[in-house]
């Protein structure tokens, strides 16, 4: 798989082990920056790999800030784009399982280095399981495409 990374300036150093971790997988990588500590904004390097992604330049996105939070937010402004926030192995697990996600975010300040390397190697090799989860990643495609008028809100009768 080819895979884009970046960071903001408080991911940086986890990001750069992450590369590593992901070529020794077997993995391409393109790195997205930043190339330093010095700060930065999180929506500048989250659009890059996000944008990468919706335009299937690169297979998945990696995305690391001081929460995630913020990159994930920015990444799932991008049509095609499906952004989770992880910080555990099975919210990573999921998210591929049942969500299809092509892009995860990682806190660079909650999350240690084995942690880390733990939930990219799981979020990497987990397939998406289809099924029921596909009609509805399709409602959410609906949505994106502003077809929202097509799904049918019915309250709920206690």
């Amino acid at each position: 798989m080819k895979i884009g990374i970046a960071s903001d300036h408080r991911g940086f150093l986890m990001k750069n082990r992450l590369v590593q971790l992901i070529q020794s997988l077997g993995h391409s990588v393109n790195d997205f920056g930043p190339e330093s500590t010095d700060s930065v904004d999180y929506p500048d390097y989250a659009s890059r790999v996000a944008s990468s992604v919706a335009s299937h330049a690169v297979d998945r996105g990696i995305l690391i800030c001081g929460t995630g939070i913020g990159m994930c937010i920015a990444a799932n402004k991008f049509s095609g784009v499906r952004a989770a926030n992880c910080n555990d192995s099975v919210t990573a697990e999921f998210s591929r399982l049942h969500n299809d996600a092509n892009v995860v975010c990682l806190s660079a300040d909650q999350l240690s280095d084995q942690l880390a390397e733990q939930i990219v190697q799981i979020w990497l090799n987990t397939a998406f399981e289809e099924g029921r989860h596909a009609r509805r990643l399709s409602k959410i495609a609906d949505i994106e495409n502003n077809s929202a008028a097509n799904l049918t809100a019915k309250p709920v009768v206690e």
